[in-house]
């Protein structure tokens, strides 16, 4: 375990112990994904393609389909252009996709394979499609490589137009399918006509229905994507993660573009009902106003076990700013705001969250790891940890309550296709951060303490 992390906090500018991420490729690869009909291509070695869909599978408890230039020693040396020629062959023969999205790895980046080049020099079948980006893994995180492959998709596919239509294009980011799922049925409440790209649900959590299905119902289409380009407005969700892709499509196709927080919990929730209100002119119906009301019910039902409880939340910079955001709407206070991913925006927009409320943050910091989150509980401790499955090490070698949230949770099941954005989400959000508070409570209590009603 990491009972031997020490207390006192050393400067470490070139090594991470326990990261607060993972590589470029794993997020190219979800982004692939959640385009209907694609074969993700990871452009490297079968050990890169292997690791990186065993963190999605893990985490989905679903397949990720990918495919690999399986380097050798050969491509090392001469570079990996024969490799993804006879690949694309291979897999449109094997596999039958629509489109294949290739990604670098560390491996092809070293070397310096020039991908556009050799895709222009494959022939392709007639109605087929390959494109690609580059996702160095020893820069950025998981989050950079998902916004890439986005760049990637609407370099190659989306179209500038002279006519606009009335439809939107809504980036939900690095969410889980259950997440997108309620992203979309909010947006259909308020009318709104929309392309969400990229969509893992119906993907990456698809039904079974007793046979296997290489190439799920869901995804964004192709056609779509080159839609894109003719859209109103882009909703980017997730200030951070949306960035890149909407600004690429804005240089693109000149589509202008909003960024919001995730709508993790009420403000939040309310900014992005509130963005479609204003593009389609529809009033919030009267069933999501009372989801909204069910929630603020609960949170002022359960005040006094919220109230001042200290926090530590991790993982991924949107997902972080979103549920510490919550925890202060709850009364609670998001002592440590850490992620993995580099971004001087994340510092400062977890500093101004705290505007309005009357409690100062603790630490916020990009680009860490959890050792360092660890040593900062050691020094001044946290009664709760909400993030991924990494930090329950921390949890059981300091004695907290974690909450599972993020990306990834691999020790449970279930969770990528339950949503926490809008308000059924904070309901369920609000549920387990109160039910490990108060597991907490009775499992401290003495006999004489133990109370049966809360």
């Amino acid at each position: 375990m990491l009972d031997a992390t020490p207390k006192k906090i050393v400067d470490r500018t070139a090594l991470r112990v326990n990261p607060c991420k993972t590589c470029q490729p794993v997020g190219a690869m979800y982004c692939a994904l959640g385009v209907h009909q694609c074969m993700p291509h990871s452009h490297g070695s079968q050990g890169c393609c292997s690791y990186h869909r065993t963190v999605l599978s893990r985490h989905f408890k679903e397949p990720a389909i990918a495919t690999t230039s399986s380097f050798t020693e050969g491509a090392c040396v001469f570079g990996g252009g024969s490799n993804l020629k006879k690949a694309v062959k291979n897999i449109f023969e094997t596999y039958d996709p629509y489109i294949i999205a290739v990604h670098t790895t560390c491996l092809s980046e070293t070397i310096g394979d020039d991908l556009k080049s050799y895709i222009d020099e494959i022939d392709i079948p007639a109605g087929k499609l390959v494109i690609h980006t580059n996702t160095p893994s020893y820069i950025g995180s998981h989050i950079t490589g998902f916004g890439n492959m986005m760049c990637g998709f609407i370099n190659y596919l989306s179209k500038k137009s002279n006519t606009v239509s009335d439809k939107i294009g809504i980036f939900p980011g690095f969410v889980n399918p259950g997440d997108m799922r309620e992203l979309k049925r909010l947006a259909t409440s308020m009318e709104a006509k929309y392309i969400m790209f990229p969509d893992t649900s119906d993907v990456m959590d698809a039904p079974n229905k007793g046979t296997y299905q290489m190439y799920p119902k869901g995804g964004t289409t192709v056609a779509e994507i080159k839609e894109l380009g003719s859209v109103r407005k882009v909703l980017g969700l997730g200030t951070i993660v949306s960035k890149p892709a909407a600004e690429k499509l804005k240089v693109k196709c000149g589509v202008d573009f909003d960024l919001v927080p995730y709508p993790i919990g009420i403000r939040a929730t309310d900014t992005y009902l509130m963005k479609l209100s204003h593009l389609y002119k529809t009033e919030i119906p009267a069933a999501i106003a009372d989801e909204r009301g069910r929630v603020l019910d609960g949170m002022i039902d359960a005040q006094q076990y919220f109230a001042g409880k200290k926090v530590a939340v991790y993982g991924d910079p949107d997902i972080v700013l979103g549920i510490a955001a919550f925890c202060l709407e709850l009364g609670m206070i998001p002592y440590y705001m850490i992620t993995g991913t580099p971004s001087d925006a994340f510092e400062k927009e977890g500093a101004a969250l705290f505007e309005g409320y009357d409690v100062k943050p603790g630490v916020i910091k990009a680009n860490a790891d959890l050792f360092y989150m660890q040593q900062l509980i050691k020094n001044d401790p946290v009664e709760l940890l909400i993030g991924n499955t990494h930090g329950k090490l921390i949890a059981k070698a300091e004695d907290i309550p974690i909450v599972r949230a993020g990306f990834p949770v691999m020790d449970r099941y279930f969770g990528a296709e339950q949503p926490i954005v809008g308000y059924r989400g904070a309901m369920r959000l609000a549920e387990m951060i109160l039910n490990a508070l108060l597991d907490r409570k009775d499992r401290d209590a003495d006999d004489t303490d133990l109370e049966l009603v809360l």
